[in-house]
C-alpha cells in the first residue's frame, strides 16, 4: 500500500495549519528539520512541531537533517512526532538512538544521503521501522530527482526482504508524477512529495493521484515477488 507524505517544506510557512488541512487524505505530514550545519539551510524546530501536532490529525513524520540527532531526536517524539528519521551520517550511536525513539512510542527511521550505501548498515535494519533513501541531496526543496539512486532503492528493498522485515522504504526528493512510478517499481512504498502536492491547484487531489500512480506501478513488482 503506497503512502504519500506531503512535505511542508513546500508549504506556506505563514499558514501551516491551513496547509496541513489542505492535504486531507495524506498518510503522514513530512516535516523537514534543518539546522544550517548538517545541511546549508535552516527551517524549523520543536516548537513548530508542537504547534502542528495541535493543528492536524495527520501523523507527523519528522526528518531530522541535523547534527547530533542522538541528543535532539527524542525531543521531537515528545513534541508529538509519530515517526522520527535521523541521518546515519550524523548519528554517533544509531542503534541506541533507534531504540530510544521506539521506546518513547514513535517509529524509528534511518536516512541515507544519495552517495551513502545501504550495505554497511544492513545489521541495523531490524532496529528500524523505516529506511529513507534520499533521492536528492538534502537541504533544499524543489531539486531534480537523481536517477542514480534507483539501484540503491532496489538493493535496499532486497535487503529488507532477505531479512523478512516489514520495514517501510521511503524516498524523498524530486518525487512527482514524472518520477514516482520509477520509485515504486524499484521497491519504495512511502513517498515524500513537496512541490508536486503544494504546487498543485488541489493538494488533496494531488495526494490521491500520486498514491494511485504509485500503487499501479508497484503491482507488477509485487506480483513477481509473490510468485
Amino acid at each position: 500500500m503506497a503512502q504519500i507524505n506531503p512535505s511542508i517544506l513546500s508549504a506556506d510557512f505563514a499558514r501551516l495549519a491551513d496547509e496541513a488541512r489542505a492535504v486531507e487524505g495524506a498518510d503522514w505530514l513530512h516535516v523537514d528539520v534543518m539546522d544550517n550545519h548538517f545541511v546549508p539551510n535552516l527551517t524549523l524546530g520543536v516548537p513548530v512541531v508542537e504547534s502542528l501536532r495541535k493543528a492536524t490529525d495527520i501523523p507527523l513524520d519528522c526528518h531530522l537533517m541535523i547534527e547530533d540527532p542522538d541528543r535532539w531526536a527524542p525531543a521531537y517524539v515528545d513534541a508529538g512526532a509519530g515517526s522520527v528519521t535521523f541521518h546515519v551520517e550524523a548519528a554517533a550511536a544509531p542503534v541506541r538512538l533507534a531504540r530510544e525513539i521506539r521506546a518513547k512510542g514513535a517509529r524509528a527511521s534511518m536516512a541515507l544521503r544519495p552517495a551513502t550505501p545501504i550495505e554497511p548498515y544492513e545489521d541495523l535494519l531490524p532496529e528500524l521501522d523505516m529506511v529513507l533513501v534520499m533521492t536528492v541531496e538534502p537541504g533544499f526543496g524543489g531539486q531534480a530527482f537523481l536517477d542514480v539512486t534507483l539501484p540503491k532503492i532496489r538493493r535496499t528493498r532486497k535487503l529488507i526482504e532477505r531479512h523478512g522485515l516489514s520495514l517501510w522504504l521511503q524516498v524523498d526528493g524530486g518525487v512527482s508524477t514524472a518520477t514516482i512510478e520509477r520509485c515504486a517499481e524499484a521497491g519504495a512504498d512511502v513517498f515524500v512529495a513537496g512541490s508536486a502536492v503544494y504546487g498543485a491547484d488541489d493538494p488533496a487531489a494531488a495526494v490521491a493521484a500520486l498514491r494511485e500512480q504509485a500503487e499501479r506501478a508497484a503491482r507488477p513488482a509485487s506480483h513477481t515477488t509473490s510468485g
